[in-house]
């Protein structure tokens, strides 16, 4: 990517404002496009774009990826939980081991349960941080510190700060997609830019609950030439009053505009998965079951990232009635558990797998987590067996561009209660992802009512252990 910046916007806005009027839209956005607006990064990155898979409700640590063999020797052992049973006013059981078994896999021997027997075979690619820990006991907070990094105001998501921070890759393209983001816990707060530009606003495909195969992008009929010549009118109007009035959230709108007219011509292509060869599509599994679905996302967000989209963003929310109510297993913790992860462990390895052969694992940077983990101890809920909400010590893992494969950071104790050896905050991940980019977090700022923003606020820690 050429980091360069060698036309000033604002000023390319002004001089041409009044320069458009009898020009085609398709050339001037053409034209635009090429003129190389992106900021240059901090310093040499190691990624270039992130896919963030998002296992909405909070995946339980002690069954997927951070085993603990005193958890299973102690079974019905009772422990002081005071802590969580005081915050969530639930009343908490024994200690609950994992119904799972448990093996090591790859050259650095990472422990993984049985739910995942594709992405097993992917080990030595993943980096498990073990010790991570957050704010929030409730999804609502804890889903708004794992996407915004506060947990109580509106701020800026990371993909939006991704964008505002490095721009688009591809100038027809969004840098930042929210596929089937939820609407029922934080609505457009997970992919909203706030106060950023408003180019650095998230794009949503679908919504939650739309099956991946109907989600769609609205309204990307090609125009026709005499729509071509009205928009070229209307954003001729657009610039010449934003040439009087420059104010980048006007500048922003209009950019929206121009992108929105780009991407008819290519987002209908970039859309069909289907256009994949079957091996290609066996690979991910789609056109099976239970994997359709979010294999089509995993597919669709790599012709993204091929595409050159900064920050894809995956949300893996799936309900069948009542039954299994994403991974937040406050009962049925067996069945629910083996239910999500048949769905997303065969997607994720052949999007691990087909980022390799292509040549862009080296540079995507791919994120697997949810908002906190669960609690080592049982809940009971309708006579049935789960586990509870637990911020203070879970797992996410990331892989590709830059980060130690086959590699555990972090321990939590012994049963997995708090993150106890190489703490890792919500912030201190955040920080990581952005020097993995390019970005160093303390200088990625925005002034807004008088102060400076950024995504770690006033904390945040480069996690180097992280990073080969």
């Amino acid at each position: 990517m050429n980091f360069s910046m060698s036309i000033d916007r604002r000023q390319l806005l002004r001089n041409a404002a009044c320069g458009f009027g009898g020009i085609a839209l398709h050339s001037l956005l053409t034209d635009e496009a090429q003129a190389g607006v992106n900021p240059p990064p901090h310093f040499r990155p190691r990624a270039k774009r992130v896919i963030f898979l998002f296992m909405r409700g909070g995946p339980s640590p002690m069954d997927t990826f951070d085993y603990k063999p005193l958890l299973q020797r102690d079974h019905d052992k009772k422990i002081d939980v005071h802590e969580l049973q005081k915050a969530q006013k639930r009343q908490l059981g024994k200690l609950l081991k994992s119904p799972f078994s448990w093996k090591q896999h790859g050259e650095g021997g990472l422990w993984i349960s049985e739910l995942f027997p594709h992405l097993s075979r992917q080990a030595d690619k993943l980096c498990v941080v073990k010790s991570m820990h957050t704010e929030g006991f409730d999804h609502g907070q804890a889903i708004l510190r794992l996407q915004t990094g506060e947990d109580a105001f509106i701020r800026p998501s990371i993909g939006s700060w991704v964008a505002y921070g490095l721009g688009n890759e591809n100038a027809n393209l969004p840098a930042f997609v929210s596929m089937n983001p939820g609407a029922s816990v934080l609505g457009t707060r997970g992919f909203s830019n706030v106060f950023l530009p408003g180019n650095c606003q998230g794009m949503p495909i679908g919504v939650e609950g739309i099956r991946a195969q109907d989600a769609s992008i609205s309204h990307l009929a090609r125009a026709t030439p005499s729509q071509a010549r009205l928009l070229a009118r209307i954003q001729q109007r657009n610039r010449q009053h934003f040439a009087a009035r420059p104010d980048p959230r006007l500048e922003g709108r209009i950019s929206n505009y121009e992108l929105a007219f780009r991407m008819q011509e290519l987002a209908p292509e970039l859309m069909d998965v289907e256009r994949e060869s079957e091996a290609t599509r066996d690979l991910y599994g789609v056109g099976e079951e239970p994997t359709d679905d979010f294999a089509r996302r995993c597919l669709l967000a790599r012709r993204m990232a091929e595409a050159g989209v900064r920050f894809i963003q995956i949300t893996h929310q799936h309900k069948e009635g009542k039954k299994v109510p994403y991974w937040d297993q406050h009962n049925d913790l067996e069945y629910g558990l083996r239910e999500n992860a048949a769905r997303v462990d065969k997607p994720i390895a052949g999007l691990l797998k087909d980022l390799e052969a292509r040549g862009l694992l080296d540079d995507t940077l791919i994120w697997w987590g949810g908002e906190f983990g669960r609690t080592p101890v049982r809940e009971f809920r309708n006579r049935s067996i789960g586990r509870d909400h637990n911020p203070l010590g879970f797992t996410q893992w990331l892989a590709g561009a830059g980060v130690r494969g086959g590699y555990a950071h972090g321990q939590t104790d012994d049963y997995g209660y708090r993150a106890a050896v190489d703490k890792v905050h919500m912030h201190d991940l955040h920080a990581t992802i952005l020097h993995l980019l390019g970005i160093n977090h303390e200088r990625l700022t925005y002034r807004y009512a008088g102060r400076d923003f950024r995504l770690t606020d006033v904390y945040g820690n480069v996690v180097h252990k992280l990073i080969s």
